[in-house]
């Protein structure tokens, strides 16, 4: 766990298609003390996400709403469970409700023909055997949001599709601090771009990366590869201009 001011940045431990790594949702503490959760991380992870909130003097129990980057399965498995134990609301952008509450098969789950031909495989990978015969995360989502909307506590959602059609990235405005989801990939300071293998449509992804870029930006905080502090406005605008 990091703290920066109001924001603390989680650092829990994954196993993801069979690899370790870490991954970094965020709890932004509000005016009034409470917390806004971003992204929940794999499924099972309450306990861990309240021991991080615990060593920032917060826990579970504070967070009264839960902001979704997108839904693929990293970013909101255990948000049923975290919904479960808080009450807290659930806010996405409009495009990317209907995945988020189980309308809508994920973007980018195999069909099920496809499925049903991969699991007759001999040779199909454990852990993607594991991801497409997982019941799907399907939670309700009590506030739409929309590109430019703001937030209580300097919050501002900007609409970053390319990773997922309804991708959302939220900008603090008081810090300077810009939460990408998977818009944007980072490793030990180093900005990157999107996951090209995890992103459907590079191109819409390019140009969200585009859009930050006209943000004033002192810190950036990526889910896969965590906090960007130094120079990060240069390295999104350079990013940005690739």
């Amino acid at each position: 766990m990091k703290r920066m001011g109001d924001l603390i940045v989680l650092e829990l431990e994954a196993t993801l298609m069979g690899g370790p790594m870490v991954i970094h949702p965020v709890a932004i503490v509000m005016p009034d003390g409470t917390l806004t959760l971003v992204d929940t991380g794999i499924p099972g992870m309450t306990d861990a996400i309240d021991a991080e909130l615990k060593a920032a003097g917060h826990s579970l129990a504070d967070v009264k709403q839960v902001i979704v980057t997108h839904h693929d399965l990293d970013h909101i498995g255990s948000l049923e469970a975290v919904v479960a134990a808080t009450g807290a609301e659930v806010l996405a952008l409009e495009a990317e409700v209907p995945y988020i509450d189980g309308r809508e098969r994920s973007q980018k789950m195999p069909s099920e023909e496809q499925v049903q031909a991969m699991l007759v495989d001999p040779n199909l990978n454990p852990a993607m055997r594991a991801m497409i015969t997982r019941p799907p995360v399907k939670v309700p989502v009590t506030r739409v949001l929309h590109d430019g909307d703001e937030l209580p506590g300097g919050i501002r959602v900007v609409a970053t599709p390319g990773h997922t059609v309804g991708h959302l990235s939220v900008y603090l405005t008081g810090s300077k601090t810009l939460i990408t989801g998977d818009a944007m990939t980072s490793e030990g300071g180093t900005l990157n771009g999107p996951n090209e293998r995890a992103t459907p449509d590079m191109a819409g992804a390019l140009q969200s990366v585009k859009k930050l870029s006209g943000l004033d930006v002192q810190t950036v905080l990526t889910y896969h590869g965590g906090l960007v502090t130094e120079n990060a406005d240069a390295q999104l605008k350079a990013l940005a201009n690739i």
